[in-house]
């Protein structure tokens, strides 16, 4: 039914004379978005889009008609595509938005990622894919294995997953990457500001005998985009994404300090951690320079 609905739209759109960027635009949308729905990949459109493309194509009601059926059947599973074209890769490059990337987690702390899954059925479930995910990891210690360049954004160093043990540990194990030459992480942090992967985690596999694919994934559902401007595209966001983060020396500076518990990043200040500052200005004298200046803010506890 999702290759029916696709099919369909496609021809549809072709007959109004729409590319798939002039329908996106219409039915404001990616052109991305239509390019997956045309070729069942990716989230199942949802009622409020069918209804947009069946105005925007003029198909008098087909598309909606069809969506109760496309809704219940469910879509190929892209991520084990993934998972086997990252088997083949040489090259794979990953920007991770909210947790440490699978190849590089500890076990610690992809138990407590997968444990808050909302498909996650049975503790049975979850040890079968805490197994999964560490046995992709072998793929790293292959002497054929690829070569991978993770760009982490700052969020994911301060969000302890797990607890403080697991979360150091995950931080010691991101500071091993550097005795492998083959491993590169470079940290983006909160002072570059927006940038075009922001919305989301992705990855670009390079292939020895295949086009170059790139993967994006949110909590729910995973998309693989194999059309060679599309991938493009996401190669060229992941460029600058990599273009704005710290160079790998001063990533794991920042790793290590976070683990130390002196990292000082941007954030707002606790009531009780205001207070402590306003006493200590009192105390001080000219502390109504300090209050103006800015003055010397209390020092960040550790993760321990």
């Amino acid at each position: 039914m999702a290759a029916l609905f696709g099919t369909r739209l496609r021809k549809l759109r072709l007959a109004a004379g729409l590319t798939q960027t002039a329908l996106g635009d219409a039915v404001r949308t990616h052109s991305t978005r239509i390019n997956q729905v045309e070729r069942c990949t990716g989230a199942k459109p949802t009622l409020e889009l069918a209804r947009a493309l069946d105005a925007a194509v003029g198909a008098d009601g087909l598309l909606v008609d069809l969506w109760p059926y496309v809704y219940r059947e469910m879509f190929p599973n892209w991520a084990e595509v993934f998972i086997a074209r990252s088997a083949r890769a040489v090259l794979i490059r990953q920007y991770a938005a909210s947790v440490v990337p699978g190849l590089l987690q500890t076990e610690g702390y992809a138990r407590a990622v997968l444990s808050i899954g909302r498909t996650l059925k049975s503790p049975e479930q979850l040890e079968e894919r805490l197994a999964s995910r560490l046995a992709r990891q072998r793929l790293l210690r292959r002497p054929d294995g690829p070569v991978l360049w993770v760009v982490l954004d700052e969020s994911i160093l301060l969000r302890p997953v797990g607890g403080s043990d697991v979360m150091r540990a995950q931080l010691a194990r991101l500071l091993e990457t550097a005795d492998d030459p083959r491993v590169t992480v470079q940290i983006l942090p909160f002072s570059s500001g927006v940038h075009g992967a922001v919305e989301g985690s992705m990855t670009l596999l390079t292939l020895p005998d295949e086009p170059e694919c790139a993967y994006t994934e949110s909590s729910e559902c995973g998309q693989l985009v194999d059309e060679p401007e599309e991938v493009a595209t996401f190669a060229e966001t992941y460029d600058h994404a990599r273009a704005l983060a710290l160079p790998p020396t001063m990533s794991l500076d920042m790793i290590r300090s976070v683990m130390e518990g002196t990292h000082r990043a941007e954030r707002i200040w606790s009531r009780s951690e205001r207070r402590r500052l306003a006493q200590v200005q009192l105390q001080q004298q000219g502390g109504w320079r300090l209050r103006r200046g800015g003055g010397r803010l209390p020092r960040r506890r550790g993760l321990a």
